[in-house]
């Protein structure tokens, strides 16, 4: 095996537990050339990467499938020697299946399995079984059965940009996220910062969309060593960031990931959500917050809806704040 085409094109957070598949070839074919396929949008995330090759950037918005065909193009071009599909549709399955890989693996349920060399069943749900396991199932047949972390690679440049910031204790908290059953409720995160001591450093992260939130919390601690870098960090200096901190506070969403590819300590709250659905935190040092009564209504969805389906939000607001300072 001397060439391999990892494909993910979905969310942030879902492209980093995938490579966590390039990983695992790296370790097991050190000399091949391992490459990605990624939504545009991403590719910041393999800027200076040590081992990756090529990182092919599918343009979803404009010209969908013209672009996926010119991608296809390139693909059948290169002559790979596998294809790891991580995904289940039906747009990647035809890249994988018409690609002219000597082999190419992906789950059952995607539409073009059929056509796949191997075919791995996909299940959600099984306790303990992560997303990095479930893709390492893909090439258990090349490699073994034990998934590796994700991996993401800051540059020295990117560490010194964040090295300011490291001047003395810090902590990081990504308040966001796509969908509001996942997110930590504001008034809950306010709660929770006016508990840290004053020696400690807070960094709130997130991207641009995120100012508002951040700064409204901002203003509403008053007297806290709190600071936004919202919109002011790339992901990789936000790993880069996180990689050091004291503590990573984040919701259910891609800064977990971040963190679990820096392997830098994590707590990560999960509200409407749960880890066993396989998108917990991977790093060594790192818990899981939850609500502890047994809401019947919980989990309520695998992606979180954009409010609560009971109006009550309970999995969120039934957290003990407590066991976010505990990990101070």
């Amino acid at each position: 095996m001397k060439k391999f085409l990892v494909i993910q094109t979905a969310s942030i957070g879902d492209v980093i537990l995938a490579t966590a598949v390039c990983e695992k070839l790296h370790v097991y074919y050190p000399d091949s050339q391992i490459d990605m396929l990624i939504k545009k949008g991403y590719e910041s995330l393999f800027e200076g990467h040590p081992f990756l090759k090529n990182v092919y950037v599918w343009n979803k918005k404009d010209h969908k499938y013209c672009n996926l065909l010119s991608i296809l193009k390139k693909v059948r071009a290169e002559g790979y020697d596998l294809i790891v599909n991580v995904q289940r549709y039906a747009a990647t399955g035809l890249l994988t299946a018409f690609g002219k890989a000597k082999e190419t693996s992906g789950f059952d349920k995607n539409p073009f399995s059929c056509f796949f060399t191997y075919k791995v069943k996909h299940e959600i749900g099984v306790h303990g079984l992560h997303e990095v396991d479930r893709n390492q199932r893909l090439i258990a047949h090349l490699t073994d059965d034990k998934a590796m972390r994700p991996g993401l690679y800051p540059s020295e440049a990117v560490f010194e940009k964040v090295k300011p910031y490291k001047s003395s204790r810090y902590i990081c908290v990504a308040p966001c996220s796509l969908w509001f059953t996942k997110q930590f409720p504001e008034d809950c995160w306010k709660k929770f910062l006016r508990l840290v001591p004053e020696d400690t450093k807070v960094y709130l992260l997130g991207g641009k969309d995120d100012i508002a939130l951040c700064d409204r919390i901002i203003a509403n601690v008053a007297g806290k060593n709190v600071e936004s870098l919202a919109g002011k960090l790339n992901l990789l200096e936000s790993a880069a960031l996180m990689r050091d901190a004291a503590m990573n506070y984040v919701n259910d969403s891609s800064p977990m990931h971040l963190a679990s590819s820096q392997n830098a300590p994590t707590t990560a709250i999960f509200c409407s959500t749960v880890a066993d659905f396989g998108f917990g935190p991977l790093s060594e040092n790192s818990v899981v917050v939850e609500e502890r009564s047994g809401l019947k209504c919980r989990p309520c969805g695998l992606h979180g809806y954009k409010q609560c389906p009971k109006g009550h939000f309970d999995c969120a607001y039934l957290i003990d704040i407590k066991e976010l300072t505990n990990r101070l």
